[in-house]
């Protein structure tokens, strides 16, 4: 999700601006008018001889009619898209300041404190492992979770790589797969939370902004937490232990 500073080129789009408003303009397409003046016209320079046929009237005027509806309702789309798009915007916006849990295998990390992934298993797994990336794409620690039962788990990261140092401020993505004793791929949801501090409005698809960075879909909120149950305590003698939250 990017921006572009439009300060430098402000004078020169206003420029641009008012030239297109001198600028004749011509329409791609014909519309309900040209459609009738075109067969008024038809019917005017028609061949006495060979005057255009009942049928084909009839046929005529109910394209006209079909166009005239279709018209109608390609307008009446776009204004309930419209205020669809509003309603999630304000929808969104009241999301502002709260903890919320939302599907996403993002985490951050500042000051070697990382955010808390949430993952779950709808049947139980004998092997599990974690994999951490940068944003290059790049595995900087992968981690064995030992094996688990059905239900919803919490892990908190240390911010440290294979090596033990610790890596940079920034956003990592999780991948985690799970193996059931047959050696099956288990699916695995994960989920992030955070406090949402803006709303961003993209293309259409309304996202929330975190206040350590990471973006989520306005979509993919699963709930509103208490900010007691979104985070895990940082304790050295726990660290790299993932812990159950529910089954």
């Amino acid at each position: 999700m990017g921006y572009t500073d439009t300060t430098g080129v402000y004078i020169g789009a206003q420029e641009d601006r008012l030239a297109a408003s001198n600028t004749p303009t011509s329409k791609a397409s014909l519309g309900q008018a040209d459609f009738l003046t075109l067969l008024v016209a038809q019917l005017t320079h028609q061949d006495p001889l060979n005057p255009m046929q009942d049928t084909d009237m009839t046929s005529q005027l109910a394209q006209f009619s079909s166009l005239e509806q279709l018209t109608k309702i390609n307008d009446g789309v776009q204004s309930l898209n419209t205020v669809m798009g509003k309603s999630d915007l304000l929808s969104a916006a009241s999301y502002i300041g709260k903890d919320i849990k939302a599907e996403g295998y993002k985490i951050s990390v500042a000051e070697g404190n990382a955010s808390t992934i949430y993952y779950g298993f709808g049947e139980s797994v004998t092997e599990i492992f974690m994999n951490i990336y940068d944003s290059e794409g790049a595995i900087v620690r992968t981690v064995e979770l030992g094996s688990k039962e059905a239900g919803t788990y919490q892990y908190k990261w240390d911010g440290r790589d294979e090596s033990g140092n610790l890596v940079d401020d920034g956003t990592y993505g999780v991948g985690i797969l799970g193996k059931d004793a047959g050696g099956k791929a288990v699916m695995v949801q994960t989920e992030i939370s955070g406090t949402v501090d803006a709303v961003v409005n993209e293309s259409g698809t309304q996202y929330l902004r975190l206040k350590d960075g990471r973006f989520v879909s306005f979509l993919n909120v699963k709930e509103i937490v208490d900010p007691g149950s979104t985070s895990v305590t940082d304790d050295s003698d726990t660290t790299d232990e993932a812990e159950e939250t529910g089954a």
